[in-house]
């Protein structure tokens, strides 16, 4: 690849990041709500089916809509893009760093493997990832402590830079590496996502001989294969998003302000002990909808 598609590709993928990231912005913020220790919890009523009409009370965990209801009678519509500078500012460094180290781990390991294969693309991107994750974690701290700030309408919000100067103070440099390790077990999602990948193609292939010779049309042929490609790359996308999600939760407790959270370990294990499996998964939805637009696991 010439420098000059380099840095068209670079241009694209930054231009195509900051649109994402502004549309997406207020999925990422009640997502990050969803996932955060601070979420509240409320009381929901559920009817029993007896002669009587007893009804008891339960703990329910609020979903997205009810989240983004809370932030816009509580904080109003600006808090939704509470966030988004650092994002902004994050975006291009980031999909650089990961492009760059991408393409140059790739050339080195087609000297290793068979040029171009799975195992290439698979390693490359887990390298990729990992150095765009140490590279750029700071800013993806900052990001997730402006979307935790919840204060009521009127109340002046903590900037960027006011953040920064409170991590410092409190943690100093250290602090703005909170929650690294976790993108590190993030990096699993890729390589899951090429394991199921390469599983669904696999069985297209196969479907794709034995049907062969009882169509012979080539344009079919071609239209099918292009749906065929698109389905599997979705579906093993959202599979291994759905999979590795946990590792987004716990990375949003250990970015917490004044948190109880020391390690990923000892992070999982506190989640799940005080608030159940099931919480090891709130937000997922929201999650799944901004993918398509999502670069590295950051």
């Amino acid at each position: 690849m010439s420098q000059r598609d380099t840095l068209v590709h670079l241009f694209a993928g930054g231009c195509g990041g900051t649109v994402g990231a502004i549309l997406t912005c207020p999925l990422e913020v009640v997502k990050t709500r969803l996932q955060s220790s601070s979420l509240t919890l409320y009381i929901s009523e559920v009817q029993l089916n007896t002669m009587a009409g007893a009804s008891v009370n339960r703990v329910v965990s609020p979903g997205p809509l009810h989240c983004l209801k809370v932030i816009l009678e509580k904080e109003g519509p600006r808090s939704l893009f509470r966030g988004l500078g650092p994002n902004l500012v994050g975006v291009a460094p980031s999909r650089a760093i990961y492009f760059a180290a991408y393409s140059n781990c790739k050339e080195k390991l087609n000297g290793i493997f068979d040029p171009d294969s799975t195992q290439v693309h698979m390693i490359s991107a887990a390298m990729a990832g990992f150095t765009a994750i140490t590279a750029t974690n700071p800013i993806w701290l900052v990001k997730t402590r402006l979307q935790l700030d919840a204060r009521n309408r009127g109340e002046k919000q903590m900037g960027a830079f006011e953040c920064v100067r409170k991590v410092y103070q409190t943690d100093g440099l250290r602090g703005f590496y909170r929650g690294m390790s976790a993108s590190y077990a993030g990096i699993s999602e890729t390589v899951i996502h090429f394991v199921i990948y390469e599983s669904i193609k696999q069985k297209l292939l196969e479907y794709k001989i034995a049907s062969t010779m009882e169509n012979d049309d080539e344009s079919v042929k071609e239209a099918s294969d292009f749906v065929g490609m698109m389905l599997a790359a979705a579906t093993s996308k959202t599979c291994a998003t759905s999979i590795a999600y946990p590792h987004e939760v716990v990375r949003t407790r250990l970015r917490e302000e004044g948190t109880k959270y020391r390690s990923f370990f000892q992070t999982l294990s506190l989640v799940v002990q005080e608030e159940g499996y099931g919480s090891l998964y709130r937000g997922l939805t929201t999650h799944l909808v901004p993918r398509s637009t999502a670069g590295p696991p950051l």
